[in-house]
């Protein structure tokens, strides 16, 4: 991605809102007018007293200038701020629902690729320091940057001399400052590498809290928590004490005008040059850039962050997408076929995860994938449900290749049911609604009974409308699945792919949910990765998965007399079966007797 100038796409993105953020500027102009009419007035005031003809009509004419220039100020600085923060916030949400959009449509390897503290600084925070520029930058710089300006001129316009006296701090301020700004921009990218890292740590530490209290890994032991922190605290310390002296020294220099100013309206006035009123005017002008300056200098930093968080949100709205055709296509069936395809999670020729695979699932039937960890059965769910694109080869449904179909349209084909599911913070019925938005109240009671939900629902105390952040921690890893398994069924689509989607499920719970599994898909293309071999022994075919290879695909009967890893496979889970019955029994036995 070619790298564009912060500001030019900080712009870009005030675009929706560029009518606002045009009135936003244009009414900060006339504040920062506003605001130089008192000066004026003062003049005014000032001449009539030192010359000695005092006129109460004109002082108090002067006054009431004063006054009107002072709430022209104020009123037009309102009306700036206000148009600026509606336009600053209606752009953040504009780019957080594009950010949340490109997540969406970017191959899911993109997106994981990136830590959970990072998406979250970037989501939360960087784009939040968008804000600053939107609502605070333009309509408070540019005024105070264009007082200074205008006061500046006046000066010129009075007497060139005192123009320049009014800006002999500045070369000396800039010599501190540009010591403390060259390295200001490695040190500014290295605290947000180091803040990107600490904030992952943190989300890992809160997220594995479960695993470092069984351990008893306390903030003290668990040393990469504690090590990230001590030193992003060092980190920061070190840097403010390297910039300190030259920015407090450049705060102290930048405003002290009257170190030119005083001296040069005293020489000019004892020279004729100006009168005792322009002279005072010129010191009191040159007051007055002192606040604006101050205040123009505080956004250096936020400038910087601006440029980071405009860098980031760009980033990842420049992510690469799956690419989709716009246009629904008629797809005559619901065959899957893969063909040669190959895959890498990280890239082609790097640890191919499938290796020119070729597999047909007939419209109607139920197909198993099985296999040792790795063997790519989850990466073939993956491919199908188009999570990623394949390497080589490719993946058709109906005989069309998936990568030209919406995904929209492909999301309404494939239902895909994982192991690991996530529950919403919202209440379970609106958790299981998620398989269809659509859906009536009756239909998600049915799908949540047909996936055996009911039982575990009833015990809490608000039942359906129990929220998930309060049932993600009542709820068990099986009954969690069921709540996906509800997802699933209310969706009705005619592929559904199961990944070990019964994992958790203890072992009576998961025959009546398979029974109903079974029931509910009839007639569907179905796909099951399965870890108990007793679930899927009625197949119709059978894949086993070894090395990203096909190593044998029949029925349950053809694969134990002619595979021998299945074969294996299938006496070890007899074996395990077995050893759990007798198990169960004793305990039995134990409580009886």
């Amino acid at each position: 991605m070619k790298k564009e100038n912060w500001l030019k796409t900080l712009l870009s993105f005030a675009k929706p809102c560029k009518g606002k953020m045009t009135l936003s500027v244009l009414f900060a102009v006339i504040s920062v007018a506003g605001g130089f009419v008192p000066y004026l007035g003062v003049y005014q005031i000032m001449k009539q007293f030192i010359t000695g003809q005092r006129d109460w009509e004109e002082v108090l004419k002067w006054s009431g200038v004063c006054l009107l220039g002072y709430l022209i100020k104020i009123v037009f600085y309102g009306f700036s701020t206000v148009l600026s923060h509606i336009s600053a916030y209606t752009i953040l949400e504009g780019l957080r629902l594009k950010v949340a959009d490109k997540l969406l449509k970017a191959p899911l390897g993109v997106v994981q690729s990136k830590s959970i503290g990072e998406l979250k600084n970037i989501i939360v925070d960087r784009i939040e320091s968008i804000e600053p520029p939107l609502a605070h930058m333009i309509p408070e710089l540019s005024s105070n940057l264009l007082l200074p300006v205008a006061v500046v001129i006046v000066l010129f316009s009075i007497d060139w001399r005192m123009g320049f006296a009014s800006l002999i701090t500045i070369p000396f301020a800039a010599v501190p400052m540009a010591a403390g700004m060259k390295s200001f921009h490695k040190q500014y990218a290295d605290y947000m590498a180091a803040n990107d890292y600490v904030n992952s740590v943190i989300v890992e530490y809160v997220e594995g809290i479960e695993v470092v209290k069984a351990f008893n890994q306390t903030t003290s032991s668990y040393a990469r928590f504690t090590e990230a922190v001590l030193s992003f605290q060092k980190f920061t310390l070190a840097w403010f004490q390297g910039t300190w002296k030259s920015m407090n020294l450049t705060m102290s220099i930048l405003p002290s005008t009257f170190l030119g100013t005083l001296p040069a309206g005293l020489a000019l006035y004892l020279q004729g040059a100006l009168t005792p009123e322009e002279a005072a005017f010129c010191l009191m002008l040159a007051m007055g850039i002192v606040g604006p300056f101050l205040k123009a200098a505080q956004f250096i930093n936020e400038c910087k962050s601006m440029e980071f968080g405009v860098r980031d949100a760009n980033e990842i709205l420049h992510m690469a997408e799956l690419k989709e055709e716009k246009q629904k296509r008629e797809v005559p069936g619901f065959e899957v076929k893969l063909n040669q395809v190959s895959f890498s999670y990280r890239g082609e020729g790097k640890d191919m995860a499938l290796k020119e695979v070729s597999l047909t699932l007939p419209e109607g039937s139920f197909t198993a994938l099985v296999g040792p960890s790795g063997g790519g059965k989850s990466t073939i769910a993956r491919l199908i449900a188009r999570f990623w694109d394949v390497t080589g080869g490719s993946i058709e449904i109906g005989g069309a290749d998936i990568r030209k179909l919406s995904l929209s349209q492909l999301s309404e084909m494939v239902s895909y049911v994982t192991q690991d599911n996530f529950l919403f913070d919202c209440s379970i019925k609106e958790n299981i609604r998620i398989g269809n938005p659509k859906a009536t109240e009756a239909e998600v009671l049915y799908a949540a009974k047909a996936a055996q939900c009911e039982e575990f629902i009833e015990r809490l105390e608000h039942g359906y409308d129990t929220t998930a952040g309060e049932a993600g921690r009542q709820l068990s890893g099986g009954e969690r699945q069921r709540i996906a398994i509800a997802r699933m069924i209310l969706k009705n689509t005619p592929i559904v792919i199961l990944d070990e989607a019964t994992a958790f499920t203890d072992p009576e719970n998961e025959a009546k949910i398979q029974k109903a599994l079974f029931s509910l898909t009839k007639g569907k293309t179905l796909l099951v990765i399965a870890h108990r071999l007793s679930t899927i022994q009625n197949a119709d075919q059978i894949v086993v998965l070894k090395d990203g290879t096909i190593w044998e695909k029949g029925t349950q009967k053809e694969l134990i007399e002619n595979c021998e890893l299945y074969r294996n496979m299938w006496k070890a889970h007899i074996g395990a079966k077995n050893w759990s019955v007798t198990a169960a029994e004793e305990k039995n036995r134990a409580v009886e007797g």
